[in-house]
């Protein structure tokens, strides 16, 4: 079993030096920082799969710890447990409020330590493994998520709703008072200029989370979300959204993740759309449906779309990418039938030049 690592932020040596005997007796790797600034810094460079971190400390106490820690997504995820000598209930709520996971007082004992610890990364390890794109895998997301006693709502009052082909979900300029899971088929959102052309800034597919980045800057929808077949998906109430990302912060790890991910991909479209040819663009647009949509490249992918969804992809008229997937076609790049694409040769589309 791999060596879970713990880093331990405590200002008073004796207490630093007892605790950390304690967790290396319980085949814990442990990294100890003497301050809050230490502490900060080493989180980034140790990587540890638990903090524990005193409050009170000079220079940077633990709750300006947490606060960083929490605005870095490659520490938000990270459990944290305060250590405190006092057992006030005003410095158990603010801690909890901010994002921690536990609270361990001063004094405690061995077991005591070893438990909240052991508890806390299998908690940890359960919300975090990647579950099952389906309506049975959401349902066990949802189940794990309960297990916090935050989120015991989450969830509760979730509906699952069936969308025809070419079916609107949500309109651009309305105001989300929900977010969704896809749980079958695939939905486009698209951006409309002043002209009525469209932009497709994602494609969805089974397993993944949409219409949340409104949501969390309380703005009206800034596009518009439509079945591209029969899709049916989960429909999470706001409030209990909410619940999810302020009751642990495990779970908004997870958002942030996402959010960053979605906006690094939306800004290389956007380069490839000022920089690239034509010819580069439809490849690209091919390539990321494979990407989204087929784990395993090295097989043939299909996908019935239309030439209009994917002239919206590349930013180019419709003419133009017929003609691009004509020539690829005779290159054996691709197969088609009807509205039935075959990609043949994805590492090929990948290496086109420009």
């Amino acid at each position: 079993m791999e060596q879970k690592k713990i880093l331990l932020i405590e200002d008073n040596p004796e207490m630093r030096e007892n605790t950390a005997e304690i967790l290396e007796l319980a085949n814990y790797k442990v990294q100890t920082a003497q301050n809050g600034k230490e502490g900060v810094r080493l989180a980034t460079q140790f990587k540890p799969d638990i903090i524990i971190c005193d409050i009170m400390m000079p220079e940077l106490d633990g709750y300006g710890v947490l606060h960083l820690l929490s605005k870095d997504e490659n520490t938000a995820h990270v459990p944290f447990l305060f250590l405190t000598a006092k057992a006030e209930k005003e410095d158990y709520r603010k801690g909890m409020t901010m994002g921690a996971d536990d609270y361990l007082t001063k004094p405690y004992d061995d077991l005591e330590l070893l438990h909240i610890v052991e508890v806390r990364l299998k908690k940890n390890q359960n919300l975090r493994k990647r579950f099952e794109r389906s309506s049975a895998g959401f349902d066990q997301f949802i189940q794990e998520a309960r297990s916090f006693d935050l989120l015991s709502k989450l969830g509760q009052d979730r509906k699952v709703k069936a969308f025809r082909k070419k079916e609107t979900i949500y309109t651009e300029g309305s105001f989300p008072s929900h977010i969704f899971f896809l749980l079958k088929g695939k939905v486009k959102a698209y951006k409309s200029s002043d002209t009525g052309k469209e932009y497709i800034t994602e494609l969805y597919k089974i397993g993944d989370f949409f219409g949340y980045l409104d949501l969390l800057q309380g703005e009206p929808y800034q596009e518009t979300a439509i079945a591209l077949e029969e899709v049916e998906v989960s429909i999470i109430p706001k409030d209990d959204f909410f619940n999810l990302l302020q009751g642990n912060r495990e779970v908004s790890s997870k958002f942030i993740k996402m959010l960053s991910n979605e906006i690094k991909e939306r800004e290389q479209r956007l380069l490839n759309l000022a920089y690239n040819s034509v010819r580069k663009r439809v490849a690209q647009a091919l390539v990321m449906l494979a990407q989204r949509y087929q784990d395993d490249h090295t097989k043939p992918f299909s996908m019935a779309i239309a030439r209009e969804d994917i002239a919206s992809i590349v930013g180019t008229a419709t003419e133009t990418v017929i003609r691009t997937l004509s020539d690829f076609k005779e290159e054996h790049l691709i197969d088609m039938k009807g509205s039935l694409i075959t990609v043949l040769e994805y590492d090929k589309l990948v290496r086109i030049r420009n």
